[in-house]
């Protein structure tokens, strides 16, 4: 079965710019990713989301997971938790490995939900 894919227009924009700005991510006491090479993509009215290169994020604390996501607008997403001697974040992390061409620039990088880590935007001059 084939998924509709859409293609972003006035009614549904979505952007992706570097972020210019430095993130950091972490889970407790760990910093999972550190970066200022991070893209910035905003879609319709949903807050920005930072899309990290995985070259800047500590791969040794990434477990893959079986749950995966589908978005007519960016394609099917992979998840990870993150996993710390402290704690197990679950499904905190997602990729679109093979994104639409619309959000191609996000290939290769990852994002991470708010609400289960610590995610820290500071401006860079």
């Amino acid at each position: 079965m084939s998924r509709p894919q859409l293609i972003p227009g006035p009614d549904h924009p979505i952007t992706v710019e570097p972020a210019g700005v430095r993130v950091v991510v972490r889970a407790g006491e760990h910093v999972v990713a550190d970066t200022t090479d991070a893209f910035a993509l905003q879609e319709s009215t949903y807050p920005v989301v930072y899309y990290v290169p995985l070259a800047d994020v500590d791969q040794n604390l990434l477990r893959r997971t079986e749950h995966s996501t589908y978005c007519p607008y960016k394609g099917d997403a992979s998840y990870y938790s993150v996993v710390t001697p402290d704690a197990t974040v679950d499904n905190a992390v997602w990729s679109y490995e093979e994104p639409y061409p619309a959000v191609a620039p996000i290939e290769k990088r990852v994002a991470f939900y708010t609400d289960r880590l610590e995610v820290t935007v500071v401006s860079v001059s």
